[in-house]
């Protein structure tokens, strides 16, 4: 599947901090045959990729479209709809699909999100049909 995360509060926290379980997430989700993207409304977030070395596990950033979300992919030049997305607002989630994700706690030790997540997104993957 080609699963789309957002940055800001998803995969990173208020303080620019990476969440627990990102690079081990990532990791493991490469592993299970996904292709993994980030996007932002506030852009293709490359730095974000170089800070935190991410680029082993991101195929591409791209902008996020804020409404009118299928109509704006095109404009966007996001070359397809994404199968699964992770984002901590729900209008992305309720227009693509996906996992809503809450913003990280601030004591960031005890955040378990990305975990939930990845359980999230391997029971939507086995379902028949699932990516395609």
């Amino acid at each position: 599947m080609n699963i789309f995360f957002d940055v800001d509060d998803t995969i990173i926290s208020w303080d620019v901090r990476l969440r627990p379980g990102v690079d081990e997430i990532f990791q493991q989700l490469r592993e299970d045959g996904h292709t993994l993207y980030l996007w932002s409304g506030y852009g293709p977030r490359w730095e974000v990729v170089r800070r935190f070395d991410l680029h082993e596990h991101i195929i591409d950033c791209f902008w996020k479209p804020l409404h009118n979300h299928h109509a704006r992919l095109d404009e966007l030049k996001v070359p397809f709809v994404p199968d699964y997305t992770v984002d901590d607002h729900v209008e992305i989630i309720q227009a693509f699909g996906g996992s809503l994700i809450k913003p990280a706690p601030m004591r960031l030790e005890r955040d378990r999100e990305m975990w939930r997540v990845y359980d999230e997104i391997r029971a939507f993957a086995s379902k028949p049909g699932a990516g395609e």
